[in-house]
């Protein structure tokens, strides 16, 4: 593709006007751009709008014609009705949005949220289980929702039927976080209405989801690896071998965090993910000191080496200025606390500082240059398409298959996505669409 649709800009920093914010949620609300092709868009051009403004460029090299990102005023009626129901914006890069869900490749670039700020400024741990649990499955949730809620966690889950309602229930007076698969306004299951409402009262209800969007079953993974993406470590209790409980389980582990079960009796179908996630190396857990003991050993092992204090309990819920990453929560945002002149790069490299340039560049005029570069953009696009397969494959693998640059190949696989020829997967994992 032409060199000119990529341009070098400094790294991106997260929004601090109207303008800005709306240019953020008119980009990721733009037709095939995920969080993941989000974040590459944004280190490539600096700014959403200098993003949303080479992005019908791109696609039209991609091979997409009539490209149209998301019109302003789709987005501005979504900016309206979050207001009309008391939802807030919390974007990427700024303080309030959690350290742990940054380090993802794929980080929600924008969340609405609804309650108390509080719950997301404190260490989480993730209760997650069947819906339809058992009597005994929704007592242990909830009594370890409470154990953890009165050692200073947060609580998270998903707010399904289950062992879900039974974790919030268990940390609504300490602090739960709801994560929605739909918008954040919009309840499911509707028997959930009343836990929901005092949810939003006494903890926070998040979702990246548009405001108003019903939920289908497209929509709960992308949730589940939200629920993982927040938390130290995820506990499940009760699931069965085949269900959607051990997505959320599998998300974790590709994130890195820790996974614990409640074990259950070998007959009992509710209970065979559980003792197959502890047969397969999760922690075992009895009673609420066993994962205690896990989340004292994952908090004191980073304060040791850096010599920082663990994090505290504290509640603060007054909104915090944005600001740049902090140091070390993603590997694709520079630390403004540790090096504010001298950018991280993307890709684990370092760059220099850079004069800001916000415009995007027009693409050139056709050429035989730039007619050889779109036709050996075309064949690099065909030799990805047939490395990949419907079983997803980690992008270093098709680095080390296809013997290119990893930036040649980050590139490339925005333009595939754009044209819908291949899916993102957490973990760094791509596959043919």
């Amino acid at each position: 593709m032409a060199k000119d649709l990529f341009s070098s800009h400094p790294p991106f920093t997260p929004p601090t006007t109207e303008e800005d914010r709306l240019s953020w949620l008119r980009l990721i609300r733009s037709a095939r751009v995920g969080p993941a092709t989000f974040h590459r868009l944004m280190t490539e051009h600096g700014t959403a709008s200098a993003a949303l403004d080479a992005l019908p460029a791109i696609a039209q090299a991609a091979g997409v014609a009539d490209y149209t990102p998301c019109p302003r005023d789709k987005a501005m009626a979504e900016i309206d009705l979050a207001r009309a129901k008391g939802a807030r914006m919390l974007c990427y890069g700024t303080d309030a949005y959690p350290a742990t869900l940054a380090q993802l490749a794929d980080a929600p670039p924008v969340l609405w949220c609804m309650g108390r700020r509080g719950p997301i400024l404190r260490p989480m741990v993730a209760l997650v289980g069947a819906r339809n649990a058992s009597s005994l499955g929704t007592r242990t949730a909830r009594a370890l929702a409470e154990g953890l809620g009165h050692e200073g966690y947060t609580v998270v889950s998903g707010l399904a039927r289950g062992v879900d309602a039974a974790a919030h229930h268990g940390s609504l007076k300490t602090g739960t976080i709801a994560v929605m698969a739909g918008g954040v306004d919009v309840i499911y299951p509707v028997e959930n209405t009343v836990l929901a409402a005092a949810i939003s009262d006494q903890g926070l209800r998040l979702s990246e989801q548009p405001m108003g969007l019903h939920p289908q079953g497209r929509h709960f993974p992308p949730r589940n690896r939200i629920v993982a993406g927040l938390a130290l470590a995820v506990v499940v209790v009760e699931a069965a071998e085949k269900s959607g409980t051990l997505i959320t389980a599998r998300d974790a582990l590709d994130q890195g965090r820790e996974v614990m079960a409640v074990p259950g009796h070998p007959v009992d179908g509710r209970a065979g993910g559980c003792n197959r996630l502890i047969r397969d190396g999760a922690t075992l857990v009895r009673h609420v000191e066993d994962v205690l003991e896990v989340l004292r050993r994952l908090q004191d092992a980073p304060c040791r080496e850096h010599g920082e204090p663990a994090p505290n309990a504290a509640d603060r819920d007054a909104e915090p200025e944005p600001r740049a990453k902090r140091s070390g929560a993603s590997n694709r945002t520079p630390s403004a606390a540790t090096a504010p002149a001298a950018p991280v790069s993307t890709q684990g490299g370092s760059t220099g500082p850079a004069a800001p340039d916000n415009s995007a560049p027009a693409p050139a005029a056709p050429t035989t240059d730039t007619h050889n570069t779109r036709s050996s953009a075309a064949d690099l696009s065909r030799r990805i398409l047939d490395c990949l397969g419907p079983s997803p494959v980690a992008e270093d693998q098709v680095i080390r298959d296809l013997a290119i640059p990893a930036a040649t190949l980050s590139t490339a696989l925005v333009m595939l996505e754009l044209h819908g020829t291949i899916r993102r997967h957490p973990g760094g994992l791509v596959s043919r669409a």
